[in-house]
């Protein structure tokens, strides 16, 4: 995996918006916090535009994330929101200018689907909190996305939760909106699971659509390659008007029942507040223990 190069007080990070509209107000937040880091901004010219749920068509997001792929300055792509629209853009932007000059490219949620594009073209990039949340962002996410960027690692520890299950592993992080991850699956996009730590998150589904998911990772043979899973943020999740009753642990655990990989809920990524950093396609090591929880990368 290409490492994109650390960034020094200076360097230049660009602002884009990729997928859904987002106010400029946001922008503007996230503009002053990396400049009182210590590095200039530049701002996509459609960050803060608006066609129907888009920031721009796809031609016009699609000229702004390749301006900042192509800009000699910028070493850091961060992704002013999520929502949808990344995966629009995968066929128009040229892709191969981030491979000749390497940069970092951060966001979540929707923007997992650039995380899975740079597993297939082999550069690390930051699964990240991005700056429609950055105002409700804990210090320590926004310190470990700092990190990132200056080539810093990071270690997590977080409260054992009684579903987890124990053990240590090993290997390459993949992984973010589960969501994301089971529309890609079948794919040339979906990830190679082998020997890796997942990491999952999501947001606003329905439990059943959880488990529909599940068995779908199940049936595809992921649970059968990875060497650890770490669930974050299963946040807002919905019951049917006839519940269904189930929880997000119980339904993990009956879908990864005979495997020995180490378990860990309630990890500080996703649609939360502490939403902390992890490169994807960078190894890792992930232990759980009765009373603790670490990851190191």
């Amino acid at each position: 995996m290409i490492c994109p190069p650390k960034l020094v007080p200076g360097d230049t990070i660009a602002l884009v918006s990729p997928a859904k509209a987002i106010e400029a107000t946001y922008i503007d937040f996230a503009k002053a916090y990396f400049e009182e880091q210590g590095f200039n901004v530049l701002v996509g010219s459609r960050a803060a535009s608006e066609y129907r749920y888009f920031s721009g068509t796809d031609m016009e997001r699609a000229a702004d994330l390749q301006w900042a792929i192509d800009h000699p300055d910028v070493k850091a792509i961060v992704c002013n929101r999520g929502g949808y629209g990344a995966i629009r853009l995968f066929d128009t932007v040229n892709w191969a200018n981030l491979l000749r000059e390497p940069k970092w490219l951060l966001g979540f949620s929707d923007i997992t689907n650039f995380h899975c594009l740079g597993l297939k073209l082999g550069i690390e990039t930051a699964h990240t909190s991005m700056p429609l949340n950055f105002r409700e962002n804990t210090p320590e996410s926004l310190e470990s996305l700092v990190n990132v960027l200056q080539g810093k690692p990071n270690e997590y520890n977080w409260q054992p939760n009684a579903s987890n299950k124990a053990g240590i592993a090993t290997g390459n992080v993949v992984g973010g909106n589960l969501s994301i991850l089971y529309s890609l699956l079948g794919t040339p996009y979906s990830p190679d699971y082998a020997h890796t730590i997942l990491f999952i998150e999501d947001i606003g589904e329905q439990v059943y659509h959880l488990d529909r998911m599940l068995w779908a990772f199940r049936y595809a043979g992921v649970f059968d390659r990875i060497a650890g899973l770490i669930v974050g943020g299963m946040t807002d999740m919905k019951d049917t008007a006839t519940p269904t009753a189930w929880n997000v642990e119980e339904l993990i655990l009956e879908h990864t029942k005979y495997r020995s990989f180490p378990i860990a809920f309630d990890a500080p990524v996703g649609h939360i507040n502490d939403n902390r950093a992890f490169i994807c396609g960078r190894e890792a090591t992930f232990e759980v223990t009765e009373n603790h929880i670490s990851f190191v990368q």
